[in-house]
């Protein structure tokens, strides 16, 4: 099945897809834009485009496991996303992922503005590698 993931940052969110055999999270891109709303309809749109049957929601819980305001702003965007498509939303725990993109890109010698272009859609890929290896291993 097709999965889409999202990493919500204030100002991008990076979005991944995976193929129907959910073997490999690719980067696919980032969103720019502050308006909710919109931002939703966007996702939703890119998800219905690539026939995303799931929308898997970066989640940022506290390094301690509590909620805090960037979690509870996620969990509303993705209350927005649910209303545009029919496919399912999937909020799932992004601890340190985008430090882990930041270190992938530092390995690959990437720099300077091109890096601040990947990282959000690589902490997407992150996101929905993490969900993909929940789901093989709950089969």
């Amino acid at each position: 099945m097709v999965i889409m993931s999202v990493d919500l940052g204030l100002a991008r969110t990076g979005i991944a897809f995976c193929d129907k055999s959910e073997m490999l999270a690719t980067p696919a891109g980032n969103i720019e834009e502050s308006n909710d709303n919109v931002l939703a309809k966007k996702i939703a749109s890119m998800a219905e485009e690539r026939g995303a049957e799931i929308i898997v929601v970066g989640y940022p819980v506290n390094m301690n496991g509590t909620i805090g305001p960037r979690a509870e702003k996620c969990r509303e965007i993705a209350g927005k996303i649910g209303k545009y498509t029919k496919a399912e939303i999937v909020l799932w725990d992004e601890r340190s992922t985008t430090v882990s993109a930041y270190a992938a890109l530092k390995d690959g010698n990437v720099r300077g503005r091109k890096k601040k272009g990947i990282v959000d859609s690589l902490a997407a890929a992150i996101i929905l590698e993490s969900y993909i290896n929940y789901r093989r291993n709950m089969q």
